[in-house]
C-alpha cells in the first residue's frame, strides 16, 4: 500500500513538472514568489541586450555598473555630482497621419538636469545612432571627469538597462542605473522638467 502511495505521489510530481512553464522548468524565465501580501518577480540578468519588449521587469543587477534606489539617486543629484542620462525613445510621428494634421511630440519630463539622448537604449542600434551616444558620453566625461553616468527611462524598463551595459561594455568605468526612473522618481514627490532630446 505504501509503494502504490509512493508510485502516486511520483506520478503527481512528473505531471506538475509537465504542466509547469517552460522557462520555470529551465530557469530562463522570471520567478515569482509570493507572501500573504506581495508577489515578488525575479528576472535574471541576460548575457546580451535586451532586444524587444522593453516595458517589462528588469533585473536587481547589471554587471559591471552600481545600481541606484532613489535615495541614493537623490543624494547624487542634491550634491549635483552625477550625469544624469534619459535613454527614453521619442515619439515617432505616425506615417499615416491624414494631410494637415499637426503632430506635436509628446512632452518628456525629466530629472532636473539631464540630457535626454533620446533612442539610445534599443538593444541594436544603427551606426549613426551608436555615434550619437558615443559622442554625447565622451565630451560629457571629458567635461565632467569622475562623474558617474546615471541611466534611466522609467520603471520597469529595459531601455536605461541596455543603455547603462552598453555604456560599460565602451569602457567606462563609473556607470550607475537607476531603474525607479522618472516616474519612481516623481512618486518620492521629486521634481522634473519638460527636457528636448539632445541633438
Amino acid at each position: 500500500m505504501v509503494h502504490l502511495a509512493w508510485m502516486g505521489m511520483a506520478g503527481l510530481a512528473l505531471v506538475l513538472f509537465a504542466l509547469a512553464p517552460a522557462g520555470a522548468q529551465t530557469g530562463a524565465a522570471p520567478v515569482e514568489s509570493s507572501s500573504a501580501s506581495t508577489t515578488v518577480t525575479t528576472v535574471a540578468e541576460p548575457d546580451g541586450y535586451r532586444m524587444e519588449n522593453y516595458r517589462a521587469p528588469t533585473p536587481a543587477t547589471l554587471k559591471g555598473a552600481r545600481v541606484l534606489d532613489t535615495a541614493a539617486a537623490e543624494q547624487l543629484w542634491r550634491e549635483k555630482s552625477a550625469i544624469f542620462l534619459d535613454v527614453l525613445p521619442r515619439d515617432v510621428k505616425p506615417a499615416n497621419l491624414a494631410p494637415g494634421t499637426v503632430w506635436r511630440d509628446k512632452p518628456r519630463e525629466d530629472i532636473p538636469g539631464s540630457l535626454w539622448l533620446a533612442n539610445t537604449g534599443y538593444g541594436g542600434l544603427s551606426a549613426e545612432m551608436d555615434g550619437y551616444f558615443r559622442r554625447h558620453l565622451d565630451a560629457l566625461v571629458a567635461e565632467r571627469p569622475g562623474a558617474p553616468l546615471v541611466f534611466y527611462c522609467l520603471t520597469d524598463c529595459w531601455m536605461s538597462w541596455n543603455a547603462a551595459r552598453r555604456a560599460v561594455a565602451y569602457g567606462y568605468r563609473n556607470v550607475a542605473w537607476y531603474p525607479a526612473g522618472s516616474d519612481g522618481w516623481a512618486k518620492a514627490g521629486l521634481p522634473l522638467e519638460r527636457v528636448a532630446p539632445a541633438e
